[in-house]
């Protein structure tokens, strides 16, 4: 099923496709996210060239974010990860941010949760996000879902998402077409 977008209203969302998920060495490293760089680079590459808006997720947390929480602490899920001005919270050297692209720093779960992500999109006219990155059951699941309930059209990327274990991101996947939009493979999409 071939899917066209039109550049000038289509954003790629890379979300989170830090040294920490990705990189063996990393905090929070998945072997699911690693091996999503080669396809993520290509669609990119392809959007680029295309005109269409690139903007990438950064997830980063200051040390004490989670001092005073009641109940929200990712440091108790997952432990220290992503931390402020460490190389775990930067973008993999594969995927180069160039200076035309927005980089959204969050520190949640969602990328639009206080964030000017989505006065940056409607700025520019754009209502089309092709979505890809990591995590599939997380935060490109929890981005993908705000995006809808917004009135973007999501387009989750099958073969450019990451997870820790295959079911997660088959779960995440299903749910996300079932709910609030659609699921394809990088292939499928076309930029017109």
């Amino acid at each position: 099923m071939s899917v066209e977008l039109e550049p000038e209203r289509t954003a790629i969302v890379v979300v989170d496709m830090q040294n920490g998920f990705c990189h063996p060495d990393g905090s929070l490293y998945a072997p699911g996210s690693e091996r999503a760089i080669e396809p993520i680079a290509a669609l990119v590459e392809r959007a680029r060239e295309a005109g269409a808006s690139l903007l990438f997720t950064r997830d980063v947390h200051p040390p004490e974010q989670f001092e005073d929480a009641h109940y929200y602490d990712e440091f108790e899920q997952w432990g220290e990860h992503v931390l402020e001005g460490s190389w775990d919270a930067e973008i993999v050297d594969e995927l180069p941010v160039e200076a035309a692209d927005n980089v959204v720093e969050k520190h949640t779960y969602d990328a639009f949760y206080n964030t000017e992500l989505e006065g940056w999109l409607n700025a520019r006219g754009i209502d089309d996000l092709v979505i890809c990155g990591t995590l599939a059951n997380v935060c490109v699941l929890h981005t993908g879902g705000s995006a809808g309930l917004l009135d973007f059209r999501p387009i989750l990327v099958e073969d450019c998402i990451g997870a820790i274990e295959d079911d997660h991101k088959e779960y995440a996947l299903e749910h996300a077409e079932w709910l609030f939009g659609e699921v394809v493979e990088g292939d499928d999409l076309e930029f017109a």
